[in-house]
């Protein structure tokens, strides 16, 4: 890790990271969280994490698809960005109106998934298929923070290539730099 790296890296763990008991949607406990929307909040952090995911995005992309609601925030500042447009990509379908799954456009391109922190992927999942089932290719998994719990391996048997800004290992050892 460069400097930059280290001090974003030092940026985003002293500003997400709390301690407690806290159930992850996964089900497991954890003894710490990493409140997302602490930094995707912070105007300049979430712009920096934005800059800093640009070279993870591949090159044959049509469109960004956050998912709801933590990748949002992280999928429209790197639109801005990229210039790359972005979906908006609900949990599940709305059951009114356009009874749409994803806003902002057709789903049917090649799309990058972009969430905020990763636990054992379980959403990405369930969202991938379902953007599949609506005829998107699923070229990459982008998150800011991969919290080691199993997210990359169940990505993985799903055919999902997981690219992270920082492994919750690489946050903990610039925590102490």
């Amino acid at each position: 890790m460069n400097s930059s790296q280290t001090d974003l890296a030092q940026q985003i763990y002293r500003t997400s990271r709390i301690t407690g008991s806290f159930r992850l949607r996964s089900g497991i406990t954890s003894n710490e969280y990493f409140d997302k929307y602490l930094f995707e909040s912070d105007p300049k952090l979430l712009r920096e994490i934005a800059r800093s995911l640009l070279p993870l995005i591949p090159g044959n992309v049509d469109a960004l698809a956050g998912l709801e609601l933590g990748g949002i925030p992280v999928a429209t500042v790197l639109s801005q960005l990229s210039g790359l447009p972005t979906l908006f990509v609900r949990k599940a379908a709305k059951e009114y109106g356009t009874c749409k799954l994803a806003e902002g456009g057709s789903v049917q391109r090649n799309l990058v998934i972009v969430e905020d922190v990763v636990t054992s992927g379980g959403q990405i999942i369930e969202s991938a298929n379902a953007l599949r089932q609506a005829g998107a290719q699923i070229i990459a998994v982008l998150c800011v923070v991969d919290r080691e719990a199993g997210g990359i391996e169940n990505l993985n048997q799903e055919n999902l290539e997981l690219k992270s800004l920082f492994t919750l290992s690489e946050l903990k050892a610039a925590s102490m730099v």
